[in-house]
């Protein structure tokens, strides 16, 4: 009775202090959940999304959004929000109104990870192998290691051009949904003065996107650089707002390095060239990677390793491709599955949801997370190398 009395005198006291009108929240549990509740419109969407992924409209739905989510992982996630407020709706959004995505998740912040793991980790241990107690390998771009790729094709006959790309996400900032209009521009700024540091082949210009000429915009789309206001699935994912403000395109002066800014990630930083000299191409980007880590900190996990807004660009984040045509290979009934077992993705040669062009197919690694940048090289490497010693038997 004596503490009680001698906790309500030390409350009347605070409430004096502080003013008449001052509420005082009691931290209990129940308290704590009011506080980070999402509110009842959003429950009402994420239940909606649900059933609509569970309807008839969605009877042909493929995606991996539609297969884990489940009415446990809705009941779970449904009320969670991470500290800048992104929701379980914010995170499956594309993916309900694009049913046709193959995967149909995006974290709005690198915290959603762990917040909507429920739904996360089952999509990334499906698409990637990784499971939830797995960590991300150490960092090793493969920079002492080009000697082991050199062209996979010498005469040309197959491999059109190669490239490889990689995606970072710059420290102290949020994904595309909840960064705000100064954010973008004060992350322009920052890569601009990286850019300007550029010397010998990684030389070149930045473009901004806002104020673009005519003849920038002719020139980049005749070289195509230049990226457009994001597809379906990218603004499903509110992921264009405040466009085309603090976006812009890189390219040095050889049009063999360039840099995307803030598309889809806070920086595609990317290395191609004709022909089939994958050891070229890595050395440039590894080069370009380490010049602009210097001064502008990139966001890392631990057990994600470098952190992206699609969790199939997590880990390594590193995409090495060929546009390479095999007539006779990709005939085959069973191409795509040759193609799987080899860890290999193909899409068209305009990459994502497009359809190849002239039998060329753009192949590259299924994987980034559970390996690192090198490894990713080379199970593209590899991959692509068996595909072509396939083609030339079935020549024979």
């Amino acid at each position: 009775m004596a503490a009680t009395l001698r906790n309500n005198r030390l409350l009347a006291s605070l409430l004096a202090t502080l003013g008449a009108g001052t509420t005082i929240y009691a931290f209990t549990p129940q308290a704590t959940m009011l506080k980070n509740d999402v509110d009842s419109d959003t429950v009402r969407k994420i239940e909606e999304a649900y059933k609509k992924l569970n309807g008839p409209e969605a009877d042909k739905c493929k995606s991996l959004l539609k297969k884990h989510l489940t009415k446990e992982v809705v009941d779970d996630l449904k009320h969670k929000k991470t500290k800048l407020g992104a929701t379980l709706y914010d995170c499956i959004r594309s993916g309900v109104f694009n049913l046709d995505a193959g995967v149909g998740v995006y974290a709005p912040d690198a915290e959603s990870y762990k917040v909507f793991a429920g739904l996360f980790d089952p999509i990334i241990e499906e698409y990637h192998g990784f499971k939830p107690h797995e960590k991300q390998p150490a960092v090793d771009l493969g920079e002492d290691k080009i000697h082991q790729f050199p062209p996979l094709d010498p005469k040309g006959k197959y491999i059109k051009s190669t490239r490889i790309r990689c995606g970072r996400s710059m420290a102290g900032y949020p994904f595309n949904p909840c960064l705000k209009q100064d954010d973008y521009l004060a992350m322009e700024g920052k890569v601009k003065k990286a850019f300007d540091t550029f010397a010998g082949q990684l030389k070149g210009k930045y473009y901004p996107l806002d104020g673009m000429t005519k003849g920038d915009q002719n020139k980049l789309i005749a070289d195509h650089f230049l990226f457009k206001e994001g597809d379906r699935h990218l603004q499903h994912a509110n992921a264009c707002n405040f466009w085309p403000k603090g976006r812009g395109i890189f390219h040095n002066n050889d049009k063999t390095f360039l840099i995307w800014v803030n598309e889809e990630d806070h920086m595609r930083i990317i290395s191609m060239q004709e022909g089939s000299d994958v050891g070229a191409v890595l050395d440039r980007l590894v080069k370009g990677v380490k010049h602009i880590e210097k001064q502008v900190p990139f966001s890392r996990d631990e057990r994600l390793g470098w952190l992206t807004f699609c969790p199939t660009n997590l880990g390594s984040t590193v995409r090495a491709s060929v546009h390479i045509k095999l007539p006779k290979v990709s005939a085959r009934k069973d191409f795509k599955k040759i193609c799987d077992k080899l860890n290999l993705q193909v899409r068209g040669i305009h990459g994502e949801h497009s359809e190849s062009e002239g039998g060329v197919y753009d192949i590259s690694n299924r994987a980034r997370l559970g390996l690192s940048e090198y490894q990713a090289v080379k199970q593209m490497y590899d991959g692509v190398k068996k595909l072509i010693e396939m083609e030339k038997e079935m020549e024979k």
